[in-house]
């Protein structure tokens, strides 16, 4: 039965993601309708459940960079939205709880706990979101996702903090574990690319996990920790191991949401309960957006990062489902989550979808909270002198822009990430930093006005958004955008750019570079004489 379970929840999440919503949701409504219908065994999910949430935390560990949680207006907004937000969402629940029996509490605390619970955005959401856009590098994005990295540390604080006991007194020893980072580099040189590095992770994930439940600590800190030192002793290979655990974390977690259907069938009550909950969540952006500002951020990136973290998270799930584990929380409250959770997902998915056209519509209104003030990633430089310009430096953009260069043309780079822009400025290479798709550096820059225009991002979806925007801003220079599938290209030609399949064109390319390079000596091949 549970193999039928799982082909409904396939179902259940295709046609959630035909409908343009993220497919967990589908994952949800399938373990409800399960569950109510008396279908499979909540027992047979919980393993991949909890494999499935120690690997999310070990991805967490491999990302973490402290260096993006250092700006205030990243963990200073993080705590500063708990403050407010935390306290009316536990005046809320408790007047649920006096109005509604099977969602009452034996005590105030078990109330404070669920609106902490509640005051996560989701990570899962965000960072997909962000890939689709092929945003991963943008300033706001950075934000945001630095936002939710404060979230689950603080969220797995209290996970650590809600395991019920001391630890024994052998886990000091646990401090000495970043003396194994020299060994953890080697061994990550020598497992390669392949399958062996993707064990690598798990294993060390389990391990490390194990090690801290031996010495009554929260297996998850553990994996977490795993993830950090994996990620500080080896930044590219801990990078590889994401990219390739990301999926398979994915996967595991729809056992983690299919076990949450299990809790319980949602009623009537709930559900209003769920859309009362989802209300709250009006005010999050409002909130962002207010803190973001007060940071000196621009109006653009403070309103998109706002956006992205308007949701109710798995992380809240997952508190919620540990706090009933203990006993502090009714069972309900995890399907009321549960569902308040997915009605929220539905309110964010079209808003983020029209994000930047929202933007536009609201920009008057919008920036007059701007600062004057600009912090250094906010600054928008001049083009100068140049005549070509290359909208996204990765290693297309980089290839165009030196050849460009070799050729005798004033050539810029215009790249996202404000860490990759500083890093090629210091290399040699004349790069600005800059959101292609930003329409106010477009306008305060003049790039519309520019002759030849290189698009080389990462994302299909963007290089559209630019399109759009260099017409809208009445580019009539040669715009030339870099396709990854014949598909893409027919798009992209269809409006009116010069498209240049990657896959197709690179060979030519290959032998031209083969023949060309002076650096590489014609000799003829000499055969041995015997």
């Amino acid at each position: 039965m549970e193999a039928l379970v799982l082909v409904f929840a396939f179902f259940a999440g295709l046609l959630s993601r035909k409908a343009g919503y993220p497919p967990l949701i589908g994952y949800l409504v399938a373990g409800f309708i399960a569950n109510g219908l008396s279908i499979g065994n909540a027992e047979f999910f919980r393993p991949i459940a909890e494999m499935g949430v120690l690997l999310l935390l070990f991805t967490i560990g491999l990302k973490l960079n402290l260096r993006t949680l250092m700006p205030v207006y990243v963990w200073g907004a993080a705590i500063a939205h708990m403050v407010i937000v935390v306290p009316l969402t536990a005046a809320v629940i408790l007047i649920v709880g006096m109005l509604y029996a099977p969602l009452s509490f034996d005590s105030n605390y078990a109330a404070w706990t669920l609106a902490f619970a509640l005051s996560f955005s989701s990570t899962v959401f965000a960072v997909k979101m962000f890939e689709e856009r092929g945003d991963t590098s943008s300033f706001y994005s950075v934000i945001a996702i630095g936002v939710l990295v404060v979230q689950d540390v603080l969220a797995v604080a209290y996970l650590v903090l809600a395991s019920g006991h001391y630890p024994s007194p052998w886990a000091l020893c646990l401090f000495a574990l970043p003396v194994l980072k020299p060994l953890i580099a080697r061994l990550l040189k020598n497992v390669g690319h392949g399958e062996l590095l993707l064990f690598c992770g798990i294993v060390f994930a389990i391990a490390t996990a194990e090690l801290f439940e031996f010495l009554q600590v929260k297996g998850g800190l553990g994996a977490l920790i795993a993830g950090v030192l994996m990620s500080t002793a080896d930044k590219p290979k801990s990078k590889e191991l994401y990219d390739k655990l990301i999926n398979l974390k994915n996967l595991l977690l729809i056992g983690f949401f299919l076990h949450i259907g299990y809790y319980g069938f949602p009623s009537i009550q709930m559900l209003l309960v769920a859309v009362a909950l989802s209300g709250l969540i009006l005010l999050r952006p409002v909130i962002y957006f207010t803190l973001f500002s007060l940071n000196s951020l621009r109006a653009r990136t403070s309103w998109l990062s706002a956006l992205a973290l308007a949701n109710y998270s798995e992380f809240g799930l997952i508190v919620a489902a540990t706090a009933v584990q203990s006993g502090l929380l009714p069972t309900e409250w995890v399907t009321t989550i549960a569902l308040a959770m997915s009605v929220t997902f539905l309110m964010a998915t079209p808003v983020n979808k029209q994000a930047f056209s929202l933007y536009r519509r609201f920009y008057t209104g919008l920036n007059q909270y701007e600062k004057s003030k600009r912090l250094p990633e906010e600054a928008i430089g001049s083009l100068g002198n140049a005549e070509v310009f290359v909208l996204g430096m990765g290693r297309v953009g980089r290839g165009a822009y030196e050849y460009l260069q070799q050729s005798g043309h004033k050539v810029m780079g215009i790249e996202e990430s404000y860490t990759n822009t500083q890093n090629l400025v210091k290399k040699g290479y004349e790069c600005v930093h800059g959101d292609a798709t930003d329409r106010d550096f477009w306008e305060r820059t003049g790039l519309a006005n520019r002759d030849m225009l290189l698009v080389s991002l990462s994302n299909h979806r963007e290089n559209i958004e630019v399109i759009k925007l260099a017409k809208e801003l009445g580019h009539k220079g040669r715009l030339s955008v870099a396709a990854r599938f014949a598909d893409q290209k027919e798009e992209l030609e269809a409006l009116g750019c010069q498209a240049y399949y990657l896959y197709e064109d690179v060979g030519r390319d290959f032998a031209l570079h083969t023949f060309e390079d002076p650096s590489v000596p014609n000799q003829p091949h000499e055969t041995s004489k015997v």
